[in-house]
């Protein structure tokens, strides 16, 4: 029985799958604000990303009116990336009145205010403001991080610290508190981490050589048992940041990167953001959807449901049945290959792609849209 451990921003739950391969969807990750939940095999779903933790400045004229403003500044850093943030002129133009948007607010620690925004109506701002919107599924990125401490003392960061009598020892607490820190960072952009579990297995795999080596390959193939598909892999020296050396691995792509923890993990999160952010100014593109697999309820429903919780679809309808296959007439941002992409990153397995946009029978299709069909497969 293996296990898996997920966290952004908070509380590290460990879940175990009797099959032996880890199940993300059953893993529950508490975030410093709200739950993310598991979607998919590689995908969180980030639920907290319109919710933001602000300091209530009392020497503003009007200090609630600048609390929302800071809070939604980090709300769209997490939906539509620096670029909006950084921009004033923009940001006030798109965005006059922060408050039109809050639906909630309560009073936090240590004089600060948590603040909720209406989602659907900041991500319809952006949209006809020509901005991308990052969705709140997001690849799950594990991290292994190799520390040396110096005189000696080296580590490799795991998802908890060790119960035993040593839980208070100075080594403990600093690998808790830069623990703490890179979950911040990540839950500053929205960018779901985890690391791993370093029980016997993960020990048996890799040692700190390993990574301080920089044997990616060894790490890459402890990865699998945690069946995600964006490995980060550091090597982090206390005497400091430009001793720093990071490597990432996303699918095939693959970059190197030195210095602080905020600096890879924004990084990250741009690099993300441009591959699975919706430009506001992308076309929606019919497309025909064939989903094969779906041999009960249960999956008929978790198909359904993917499809309406899709950030890349604007709406869909079910065209026919047949065995255990669903067509679906899809209207996407981007089109086939952006519904693609996102198709698989949730999970399904994608089958031959047919260009229909020569037929001249198309029934309710825009021909114009040039139709493509996609043939995936549901594998529950």
């Amino acid at each position: 029985m293996k296990q898996m451990v997920a966290s952004c921003g908070g509380d590290i739950i460990v879940a175990a799958h009797p099959e032996g391969k880890p199940r993300l969807k059953n893993i529950i990750l508490l975030a410093l604000v709200g739950v993310i939940g598991i979607s998919a095999a590689s995908a969180v779903e980030v639920t907290s990303l319109y919710t933001a933790q602000v300091a209530i400045n009392e020497k503003k004229p009007d200090p609630r009116a600048d609390a929302y403003d800071r809070a939604l500044a980090q709300v769209l850093l997490r939906v539509s990336g620096a670029e909006l943030v950084n921009d004033v002129v923009l940001f006030d133009t798109i965005f006059p009145d922060p408050s039109a948007y809050v639906v909630q607010f309560r009073p936090g620690p240590d004089e600060t205010l948590f603040v909720s925004f209406d989602g659907k109506a900041i991500e319809a701002a952006l949209r006809r403001a020509g901005q991308r919107v990052w969705g709140g599924d997001r690849p799950l990125t594990l991290v292994w991080l190799a520390v040396d401490w110096g005189g000696g003392s080296r580590e490799i960061l795991a998802a908890a610290d060790e119960d035993d009598r040593r839980s208070q020892s100075r080594s403990i607490n600093r690998n808790r508190l830069l623990r703490a820190r890179m979950l911040e960072i990540a839950d500053r952009r929205g960018l779901p981490i985890a690391f791993p579990l370093m029980d016997g297995e993960d020990r048996a795999a890799v040692s700190f050589s390993d990574i301080s080596g920089g044997f990616d390959d060894r790490v890459l193939a402890a990865s699998e048992r945690y069946d995600v598909n964006s490995v980060l892999i550091g090597r982090v020296r206390a005497s400091g940041s430009s001793q720093n050396r990071w490597s990432y691995h996303f699918g095939s792509d693959q970059r190197a990167w030195s210095g602080e923890p905020e600096v890879v993990i924004s990084r990250i999160s741009d690099l993300l953001a441009a591959e699975f952010a919706i430009g506001g100014n992308e076309p929606v593109r019919t497309v025909q959807l064939n989903v094969s697999g779906v041999t009960s309820v249960e999956a008929y429903a978790e198909v359904q449901s993917m499809l309406a919780e899709m950030n890349v679809i604007d709406n869909f309808a079910i065209t026919e049945v047949a065995g255990d296959r669903i067509s679906f007439r899809v209207n996407a941002h981007g089109g086939a290959s952006r519904l693609a992409r996102a198709l698989r990153f949730e999970g399904l397995i994608e089958q031959e792609r047919i260009d229909m946009s020569d037929f001249d029978d198309m029934g309710d299709f825009d021909i114009d849209e040039r139709l493509t069909s996609l043939d995936f497969f549901f594998n529950p």
